[in-house]
């Protein structure tokens, strides 16, 4: 096993398909339930990147103003497709999930979802790619306290939009929940196919101009970062193929098909 000594990178190396399964399920044995039931959730990178810049960000600018006229727009325009209650939280999740530019990062419960990021792209496979893991009950001791009692009311890890209506209404009332900006993870309703078969949760930080990554390597305990070889892709890649975690199956539709059929038959 190869490891760092940095603290902040956090980095461990797979070796080989068994040692990369191993460190996808560390901690996952839940005693009390006697069941697999991991902790952390899981974000692939097709190629080596320590960043986790939103897509709001990257818009520039005053970025409260450009996410308040976004949001509304969004909100304004979106409402006939809209399938939810009206939850603010609901609307940004819906908001992400189809590419607007948003404070929220994609995550999955799902380690073989986050492989296929780190394998889907044929033009990358001669690169190092990771995942990301990030204990979503490190991450919760982190909150509010108000936040944090209301998910241990529901005995939950993550909120839903519905349950975080209950406490906080709008995105300048959770900016104002405390004088450090704090992360908070955020389980979608089912909007659709895509978003259930990717196992889907968002991340967002409480302010708009904070950056996860950033929040995280100050908490080396709440996060790891597995790095993925170029000469172990292939083997995940055609690992993933046989049990059927395709594009297919992840972005159902022709879209989906077509992406899958492209990239299977590709040559090596």
């Amino acid at each position: 096993m190869t490891t760092t000594n940095d603290h902040t990178d956090n980095a461990v190396t797979a070796e080989s398909w068994r040692h990369l399964d191993e460190l996808l399920f560390q901690e996952a044995w839940r005693h009390r339930l006697r069941r697999i039931r991991s902790p952390f959730a899981y974000r692939g990178h097709s190629r080596c990147r320590p960043d986790l810049t939103t897509g709001l960000i990257r818009v520039g600018g005053d970025l409260v103003a450009k996410e308040r006229h976004l949001v509304r727009n969004f909100r304004k325009y979106a409402r006939r497709g809209f399938v939810g209650d009206d939850s603010l939280w609901n609307w940004l999740a819906l908001a992400q999930h189809h590419g607007l530019p948003t404070r929220l990062l994609d995550w999955s419960y799902s380690p073989y979802v986050a492989l296929h990021f780190v394998t889907h792209r044929a033009d990358r496979m001669d690169r190092d790619g990771e995942v990301l893991m990030a204990n979503l009950i490190r991450v919760q001791q982190e909150l509010p306290l108000p936040l944090k009692e209301l998910l241990d009311t529901e005995g939950s890890d993550v909120f839903t939009g519905e349950m975080l209506s209950r406490a906080v209404n709008s995105l300048d009332d959770l900016a104002e929940f405390a004088s450090e900006p704090f992360a908070v993870f955020l389980e979608p309703p089912s909007l659709d196919d895509r978003i259930i078969n990717q196992a889907a949760l968002f991340s967002f930080m409480s302010t708009t101009d904070s950056e996860f990554g950033e929040w995280l390597s100050k908490r080396p305990d709440a996060w790891r970062r597995i790095l993925i070889p170029a000469e172990l892709k292939w083997e995940i890649r055609d690992r993933l193929d046989q049990i059927n975690l395709t594009e297919r199956v992840l972005f159902p539709g022709l879209d989906g098909l077509s992406a899958w059929l492209g990239r299977y038959y590709r040559e090596r």
